[in-house]
């Protein structure tokens, strides 16, 4: 009975530590970056803005535009919904490993567009503390969890559309874009694992 005992103890104690780091992440999400008003989709505008056209024009969108060494954003909700909670959160792990690595090229892009003196390019820099930050994170919940610990993750190889201002420009916007569309997903996501849990 004691070793009963024992093994639930250990697993309450597992999912509470995975639900302290979930309250975490949800609120690095969501919150602004190092106490500044400027969130996924804040970046995202300045972006657009500071790469002049056409992607400074209103409503300027370019879904067709991607890069194949980023996260996929092609999986339906409907299959991505139906997928076991450890496998989604491998997923979402991956990705922000991804888009930390991504985020460190699209620096070194505005960087050299703008001569040193962006403002978007400190953004990239805060954005790429939390993306590699949550990927940590988010490899303990797994831990806790008693889920398989995520593979190793190896540096990122070449990336496409950066032999001109204008594909350097391409690739911010796409890099952007998507860690947008991962951002949602993870809050999503995130959110109801912490409801399970709570439960």
């Amino acid at each position: 009975m004691s070793l009963v005992n024992d093994i639930n103890t250990l697993v309450i104690c597992q999912v509470l530590s995975a639900l302290c780091l979930l309250h975490l992440i949800i609120f690095t999400i969501t919150a602004p970056s190092f106490g500044s008003p400027h969130s996924h989709l804040s970046l995202s505008l300045a972006q657009l803005q500071d790469q002049g056209r056409p992607f400074s024009n209103p409503r300027f969108s370019s879904p067709t535009l991607s890069l194949e060494t980023l996260p996929s954003t092609d999986m339906p909700f409907e299959i991505w919904h139906g997928l076991e909670d450890g496998v989604r959160l491998s997923l979402t792990q991956e990705a922000f490993w991804s888009f930390s690595q991504h985020f460190r090229i699209a620096m070194v892009d505005q960087h050299i567009l703008h001569h040193g003196d962006s403002i978007v390019e400190d953004q990239l820099w805060e954005a790429r503390l939390k993306a590699k930050g949550l990927a940590g994170n988010l490899a303990a919940i797994m831990t806790s969890l008693g889920l398989p610990s995520p593979a190793a993750n190896t540096p990122l190889g070449p990336v496409p559309l950066g032999d001109s201002a204008y594909r350097k420009k391409c690739r911010g916007y796409v890099i952007i874009r998507d860690y947008s569309f991962w951002t949602d997903r993870a809050v999503t996501f995130l959110g109801e694992l912490k409801a399970k849990y709570s439960q």
